[in-house]
């Protein structure tokens, strides 16, 4: 049996884990499909995540997260603003190092349609990108809006504006298509699965989110997720085609 104070160690140890990212690389959300705001929804809302973990012993490492999201609601307008910093540090050398910026505009038309239209900078050491930079706007629908249930589709054309780490620019036409579904099975717990995919002429980038989201009080929640991102035909410098990130999180939200 180890020394109580051992086992103490280990206890915090995984304490610490548990509220931030606990396996594999960072990488960005899919998309964020804002649903259409309920008639007492709050003007100005949004939510903040922090984790940091530091490990010392047989192995010496330390991750940071950060992510933080606005969204306030003008007429029929939604508009969002999210940023995100991650980092990841092990035996005194970084693994893992990102951050983005994103933008986001939805304008309610009648019925269950939406148009839209986001821009996105980021920045991912390990990529073999030097950094991206995409703008899309296209057609959404809600083709499911009920108490319990949420589906959203929507598509169309962009932009994006690869910097390659030899200094090489590259502007890339991409079509767009992302779902988005909510189920919210209890007063306080929801399950969602987010798919997305951004097709060029020379590679296919899809982004997959599964979370499961459990409610603690009005402010705070505990939310379990699966990222994984794939890229179909990454510059040759890049670690991986292949992306995963297990995480578990505190959000405060407001």
């Amino acid at each position: 049996m180890p020394h109580p104070a051992i086992r103490r160690t280990r206890l915090a140890r995984l304490s610490l884990c548990i509220l931030a990212v606990i396996a594999g690389r960072a990488q960005a959300y899919p998309f964020y499909a804002p649903p259409p705001p309920e008639e007492d929804a709050a003007s100005f809302s949004g939510d903040a995540e922090l984790g940091f973990t530091h490990l010392s012993g047989n192995t010496d490492s330390q991750t940071l997260i950060g992510k933080g999201q606005l969204t306030w609601l003008t007429g029929d307008w939604t508009h969002t603003l999210r940023g995100e910093v991650r980092n990841v540090s092990r035996n005194g050398g970084t693994s893992a190092e990102q951050y983005i910026v994103a933008g986001r505009e939805r304008y309610e038309l009648d019925g269950p349609h939406y148009i839209f239209g986001f821009a996105r900078w980021e920045k991912d050491r390990f990529s073999g990108y030097d950094q991206q930079a995409t703008a899309i706007s296209g057609y959404g629908r809600d083709l499911i809006n009920s108490e319990r249930h949420l589906l959203s589709l929507e598509g169309g054309p962009g932009i994006r504006h690869d910097r390659l780490e030899e200094g090489q620019n590259e502007l890339r036409g991409v079509a767009y298509g992302a779902l988005a579904y909510e189920w919210a099975f209890s007063e306080h717990s929801s399950l969602e699965q987010e798919l997305s995919v951004e097709a060029t002429s020379t590679n296919v980038t899809s982004r997959s989110l599964s979370s499961l989201t459990a409610r603690l009080n009005s402010h705070l929640a505990l939310k379990l997720s699966h990222e994984v991102k794939d890229n179909s035909d990454p510059p040759d410098n890049a670690d991986a085609r292949t992306d995963q990130t297990t995480s578990a999180s505190l959000l405060y939200s407001w």
